[in-house]
C-alpha cells in the first residue's frame, strides 16, 4: 500500500528544488502554510538561485550596486524599486546592459566609465513633465538603469573632435566625423527644447533627442515618445523635417502597456541589436593615432569581405551614413562610406614563386553598382591621393571614402593595381590585387 507523503515529509533539498521549480511569487505563496515551509522558503541559497536566474546577481545588492544583507533582502529590494514596471521587461533591460557592460569592460572599459548611475523616477517625472511627454516603458527601464554618458573632451583629443568613448560609436571619412553616445536625461530636456524650437515642431511634438554625435559633424537621434520608434535625421532635418526610422516598425509592440509581458520600443530594440553586433564581432573597436572608438564598418561576412591575392590581403565593407541622406532627391538619395583595409601576409608578396617583402600600390579600379545596373567604373591613380606601400606582416592600411547612390542598395567591387617592392624601387612587373564584391545597403537598423 502506498503512503503519500506531504511536503513537510520532504527533505530539506527535495523541498529546496521543488521550491526553486515554483519561483519568487509561488515560494512566498506556500510560505504561509506551515512553519516548516515557511523556514525553507527563507532560506537564503534558494534566494541567491532566484537573485542568479532573474537578475544574474552572484552577490546581494540592490539595484544601484549597494550591498544587501541577503539574497532574500536584495530580491525584495529589486521588486520594490521596479514595482511599477511589468517584471520581465525589468529583467530584459537588466539583461541587455549586463551584456552590454561586459562586453565593454573586455574590450573598451573607458566608454563603459562614462556610463551615468541610473535615473530615479524624479528625474524621469521631470523630463516627461518639461517636455510634456510620456515615455515609452522601455526607455524608462533604461534610463532607470543608466543616465546615459557623461563625456569629457579627452587629452588627446580637442572640443570640436568630441569624445571618443560613444558607446554606440561611429565612423569618419574625409573630414567627417561621427562619434554616437547616449544623452542623459538634463542633456535630452536641454536638447530636445532647443531642437523643437529649431525645427519648428508643434509644442505637442512627442519626439525628444536622446543620442547625438559629440563631434563637429552632426547626427541626432529622435525617440517618438507615442508610437516608441526612433528616428535619425537626414540632411534633410533642419529644412522639412526629414527622418529615417532606425528599427522596423512592425517589432514596436505595447510601449506604454503596464499589464503585458511583450513591450519593446525602437529605443530597447535598436540597444540590442547593438550589444548583439558587438558581441558577436561584427562590429569592433578601433584604436587611430591613439585614440580608440567603436567603428561602425563591419568586420565578418557578408557585410565584410576579404579577398587575398599574392599574399596581399583586402579587407572591405561599408555603412549607410543616414546624416547625408536626401529622400527628396533624385540622383543622390543615399551616401555610403565604405573601409578598405589592405596588408601584406607574414609570408610576403608572392609572383611566380618570387617572395617580396614589401609591395606598394599604384593604381584603383572601382565599378559600382545601384540594384544591378553599373553606375560608375572609376580608374585612377592611388586611393584618397596615397600609395600605400605595404611591408609583411604590418598592421593594416586603413582607409575610408565614400559613394551616392540613387538607390537603396547595391555593391562595390575592383581591384587595386600593386607593384613588388616600391614605385621608387620596382623589383618586378605590376600585378592586380582583387577587392572582392561587399554590399551597399539600407539596413533594418540604423545606426
Amino acid at each position: 500500500m502506498e503512503t503519500e507523503v506531504g511536503l513537510d515529509g520532504l527533505g530539506d533539498l527535495a523541498l529546496n528544488i521543488i521550491l526553486s521549480k515554483l519561483g519568487p511569487t509561488d515560494t512566498l505563496r506556500v510560505s504561509c502554510v506551515t512553519k516548516r515551509l515557511k523556514l525553507s522558503a527563507s532560506e537564503d541559497s534558494l534566494w541567491a538561485q532566484f537573485c542568479f536566474q532573474h537578475l544574474h546577481l552572484s552577490t546581494p545588492q540592490d539595484h544601484q550596486g549597494n550591498p544587501a544583507p541577503s539574497f532574500k533582502a536584495a530580491y525584495q529590494l529589486w521588486r520594490e524599486a521596479f514595482a511599477m514596471y511589468p517584471w520581465p521587461l525589468v529583467k530584459r533591460v537588466k539583461r541587455f546592459w549586463d551584456k552590454l557592460k561586459k562586453w565593454l569592460s573586455n574590450n573598451f572599459p573607458e566608454a563603459e566609465a562614462t556610463l551615468r548611475r541610473g535615473a530615479s523616477e524624479s528625474d524621469i517625472q521631470q523630463l516627461q513633465t518639461f517636455l510634456k511627454v510620456k515615455l515609452p516603458l522601455p526607455t524608462r527601464l533604461l534610463y532607470r538603469f543608466h543616465d546615459g554618458q557623461e563625456l569629457t573632451v579627452d587629452e588627446h583629443s580637442t572640443a570640436s573632435l568630441g569624445s571618443s568613448l560613444g558607446i554606440i560609436g561611429g565612423y569618419s571619412f574625409y573630414h567627417h566625423l561621427v562619434n554616437v553616445y547616449l544623452l542623459p536625461i538634463s542633456q535630452v530636456i536641454v536638447e530636445t527644447r532647443g531642437l523643437i524650437r529649431h525645427l519648428g515642431f508643434s509644442r505637442r511634438s512627442k519626439y525628444i533627442v536622446v543620442a547625438a554625435s559629440s563631434t563637429y559633424s552632426e547626427k541626432l537621434f529622435f525617440l517618438n515618445c507615442n508610437n516608441g520608434q526612433l528616428y535619425v535625421g537626414t540632411r534633410n532635418l533642419f529644412t522639412v523635417g526629414e527622418m529615417i526610422q532606425c528599427v522596423p516598425n512592425t517589432l514596436l509592440r505595447s510601449v506604454h502597456d503596464l499589464h503585458g509581458d511583450q513591450q519593446q520600443d525602437g529605443m530597447l530594440l535598436w540597444l540590442e541589436e547593438h550589444g548583439r553586433r558587438l558581441e558577436n564581432g561584427i562590429i569592433k573597436v578601433r584604436e587611430e593615432e591613439n585614440l580608440r572608438s567603436i567603428s561602425l564598418f563591419p568586420e565578418l561576412p557578408p557585410l565584410c569581405s576579404t579577398a587575398v591575392t599574392n599574399g596581399v590581403q583586402v579587407r572591405a565593407s561599408a555603412v549607410f551614413i543616414p546624416e547625408f541622406a536626401d529622400l527628396e532627391g533624385e540622383a543622390d538619395k543615399y551616401l555610403f562610406a565604405y573601409s578598405i583595409r589592405m596588408s601584406l601576409l607574414p609570408e610576403g608578396c608572392i609572383i611566380n614563386g618570387t617572395t617580396f617583402s614589401s609591395c606598394q600600390l599604384n593604381r584603383r579600379h572601382w565599378i559600382i553598382r545601384a540594384n544591378e545596373d553599373i553606375v560608375s567604373d572609376v580608374n585612377g591613380e592611388a586611393v584618397i591621393g596615397k600609395f600605400p606601400l605595404l611591408h609583411r606582416g604590418e598592421d593594416e592600411f586603413v582607409y575610408e571614402s565614400c559613394t551616392h547612390l540613387s538607390s537603396s542598395s547595391g555593391s562595390v567591387e575592383g581591384s587595386f593595381t600593386f607593384v613588388p617592392g616600391r614605385l621608387a624601387d620596382l623589383k618586378g612587373s605590376p600585378f592586380e590585387v582583387q577587392v572582392a564584391r561587399f554590399p551597399l545597403q539600407l539596413p533594418d537598423y540604423v545606426f
